[in-house]
């Protein structure tokens, strides 16, 4: 969906939002993640899934954000959600990266349709409505992340009557608590490929087991799932897991550091506004007994360096998310800049975090401030797909190949 563009200025830093459909989004997100902001520590502490957090996103339609007009959604695109998942992250990094992985489903669905559309139908209906969740389920305990590639150890196997049986485990199945609809992949029994099925919270032999204890993302709910010989209809197949078209639907990927994004510039924010309203002891001499700790020069040097690297990520970050929706025949030629972006997103948000907490020093450590839960959620980024060294690989391996096939080519 384009709509028109809008001229608005709002207070802050470095905004980018260009239509309504931008500001609708990021100003329900700006109003949830004031809200969420107030209970973020203690899901942390405590491990435990915030279904408040998940009511309030269903009350504000912020489930069907991704979702088509045409559907009954909102009809966000890749840059409006990752506006508004950047916007949300700031109050609780955690919500904003669970809820991210059901909007980029939804839209990754929107723009591809590729499921058979009476089930497209019915599931966008349902997420309108209703506010259903559902999540890609493909990490398995041995065979890692799918962006790595491989074949699934989970099966599916089909009966005569055109059905199917799965079997398998999955783990990293974030929103595990609260998902209507789990997106499994699983091996087609006696081939050598592999498919996405659709598998209902309520399918007998489906159980969660609540693994996920996590030093940073504590709240995401990444459980494991089993699959114990769950018996699935004959179109609970939705489409083969090979398809490598040269930027099919990446540009969703996007969501994952637009939220590290988020979690970097609520550290700085806070560290600003610490060292505004921090008085320290001054030495024996000096005019004042105390100062604001801002006017100390290496303070002011840390702050610096946080818009410094912020500055440019953020710009990256929108740029590439408005391209993919304003220039769908460029998105073959932006798959390769669009998974450079996560790595370098999340290596910037550590060394904003890291910064944050030399702004507040010893008192950083403090489970009292928030800084300690954005550094170790922020580290959670680096296991977020897709991963570094597979970034690295695939962009030395096109530069060979352009340079092999053109001398003369950059």
């Amino acid at each position: 969906m384009h709509s028109t563009e809008v001229s608005r200025v709002i207070p802050g830093p470095w905004y980018f939002g260009r239509t309504e459909i931008d500001w609708l989004a990021y100003e329900r997100a700006s109003e949830l993640a004031d809200r969420f902001a107030q209970t973020a520590a203690e899901y942390d502490r405590s491990g435990s899934f915030p279904f408040a957090h998940f009511d309030a996103l269903r009350e504000q339609r912020y489930l069907a954000l991704t979702v088509p007009t045409e559907y009954g959604g909102l009809g966000a695109g890749v840059h409006a959600t990752v506006f508004a998942q950047e916007r949300l992250a700031r109050g609780d990094g955690a919500t904003a990266l669970a809820v991210g992985w059901h909007l980029y489903v939804v839209g990754k669905q929107a723009e591809t349709r590729t499921w058979p559309e009476p089930i497209r139908r019915r599931i966008f209906g349902e997420v309108v409505a209703e506010g259903a969740l559902l999540n890609a389920c493909g990490s398995e305990p041995e065979t890692g992340s799918p962006s790595r590639g491989g074949l699934p150890r989970t099966t599916a196997r089909r009966l005569p009557d055109g059905s199917w049986v799965l079997r398998g485990h999955k783990h990293f199945t974030t929103l595990a608590p609260v998902l209507r609809y789990f997106i499994v992949s699983a091996t087609l029994a006696g081939t050598e490929e592999a498919a996405w099925f659709l598998v209902p919270r309520e399918s007998e032999g489906l159980r969660i087991e609540e693994t996920w204890d996590a030093i940073g993302m504590r709240a995401t709910g990444s459980h494991d799932l089993w699959l114990d010989d769950v018996h699935l209809p004959a179109d609970a197949l939705l489409e083969p897991t090979g398809d490598r078209t040269p930027g099919r639907a990446a540009g969703w990927n996007l969501h994952v550091p637009a939220v590290y994004l988020g979690i970097a510039q609520a550290a700085r924010d806070f560290a600003v506004r610490y060292a505004v309203e921090r008085r320290t002891v001054n030495p024996p001499g000096h005019p004042e007994p105390a100062s604001p700790l801002v006017d100390r020069p290496h303070v002011q040097r840390l702050i610096g360096e946080m818009d410094l690297a912020l500055l440019p990520a953020r710009i990256t970050l929108m740029d590439l998310a408005f391209q993919w929706d304003e220039r769908p025949d460029w998105r073959p030629h932006l798959a390769d800049a669009v998974a450079a972006c996560k790595p370098f997103v999340v290596e910037t948000a550590l060394r904003v975090v890291d910064r944050a907490m030399r702004v507040a020093g010893g008192a950083s450590l403090a489970r009292s401030l928030p800084l300690e839960r954005y550094y170790r959620d922020v580290r959670a980024g680096l296991h977020n797909p897709p991963m570094e060294d597979v970034v690295i690989s695939n962009l030395a391996k096109a530069a060979i190949q352009r340079a092999s096939a053109d001398p003369a080519a950059p």
